[in-house]
């Protein structure tokens, strides 16, 4: 059996500045600030993989996510990189967490995997070119009237959905999606989302005032640990719940089922450790016919390839979250997927994730 035993880990810090800052319930984030893992190998492979660690969500930062790659780092070096299973459960038998980080490290081996089958990660993971990839993109939080003003932007750029950041007090966001709706008319679709800004009434309240809108979907509407209150939000929710927040891995995707808490599921990279744990959600969900979304944190095209790739294994699969790497202020990549018009996402075509650093 072929063997790729991994000789060397790069590790780098990237941080880039934001055009404008991105506003969510949880607060303003004004740069991506994410770590990128080389995985070199003595056969000559280097898998590239990406994490834009979270602190308000997943509990990581990029320097905390340096300081935990070390320990990985030292426990990878002479492994062989093509056993996935093992290189994953080595590192989460170390550290308790640390997905963000875990996830970077786990991209790097489906890198080096696909890269050694001469396949594109997408027809490594069993996925196909059947389905169009098109982004949302997200309207910050904030005041309405500069909302509708950006939503509108979206709108003529020629996005196909329009994401809004809502979660700042449930009669004033039903005031920004009205103000929104008048400014973009009602033919393009709105989703929401409220990165568990409301609480159990409010969250009711709103979603019922919400429903003249036409409001595809609404992700996270309750604090995380609020979870068991979800059941009821969907009962009486005329919008479709999206979980995201409370949907980390497949032990979560496991739950959300049994308690029919949501009508869809939000997978991140960032939160499931990795592709290893997100395939296993994504065959919970097939099974139950559970509708998914693939998300993004604040990767660059890095991260964000290995997401389209990933967005192409199953039919399940219908919301595409790729939008954060177009609000750099500059592009720190080679290869990779392409923006094109209209949201449209292009995978590239060779082996591997097919994403770098551009070289210095």
């Amino acid at each position: 059996m072929d063997k790729a035993l991994i000789t060397r880990i790069e590790l780098h810090k990237l941080s880039v500045p934001l055009k404008e800052p991105f506003i969510i319930s949880l607060g303003p984030i004004y740069s991506a600030d994410n770590v990128v893992v080389v995985v070199h190998t003595e056969i000559g492979i280097a898998g590239w993989g990406e994490c834009s660690p979270f602190m308000s969500i997943n509990g990581e930062s990029a320097n905390t996510a340096l300081v935990v790659a070390k320990y990985f780092e030292k426990i990878w070096l002479g492994k062989d990189a093509l056993q996935i299973e093992e290189r994953i459960n080595e590192l989460d038998s170390l550290i308790y967490g640390n997905n963000s980080i875990k996830s970077a490290f786990d991209m790097t081996l489906y890198d080096i995997a696909a890269q050694m089958a001469g396949q594109p990660l997408y027809q490594y993971l069993g996925g196909s070119k059947s389905k169009r990839i098109e982004t949302d993109y997200t309207v910050s939080v904030g005041d309405a009237t500069k909302m509708a003003a950006d939503a509108l932007k979206i709108k003529q750029a020629g996005f196909p959905v329009i994401k809004v950041k809502i979660g700042k007090g449930g009669a004033s966001d039903v005031e920004r999606i009205r103000t929104i709706r008048e400014a973009v008319g009602y033919e393009i679709p709105l989703r929401v989302d409220a990165n568990q800004g409301w609480g159990f009434e409010e969250a009711i309240t709103t979603l019922k005032a919400l429903e003249p809108f036409n409001i595809q979907h609404c992700e996270e509407p309750l604090p995380r640990w609020a979870f068991m209150q979800l059941p009821e939000i969907r009962r009486q929710s005329p919008v479709r719940i999206m979980s995201d927040e409370t949907c980390g891995d497949h032990h979560d995707v496991q739950r959300l089922i049994d308690l029919k808490a949501c009508d869809l599921i939000n997978i991140k990279l960032g939160k499931s450790g990795g592709i290893f744990k997100a395939l296993k959600m994504i065959r919970l969900a097939e099974t139950h016919d559970v509708k998914i979304q693939i998300g993004a944190f604040l990767e660059s095209r890095i991260g964000m390839t290995a997401f389209a790739h990933l967005a192409l294994c199953s039919e399940q699969i219908i919301y595409f979250d790729f939008d954060t790497a177009l609000m750099f202020s500059e592009d720190p990549v080679e290869g990779g997927m392409i923006y094109k018009e209209n949201g449209v996402i292009e995978v590239p075509e060779e082996p591997g994730i097919g994403a770098r650093l551009k070289s210095k």
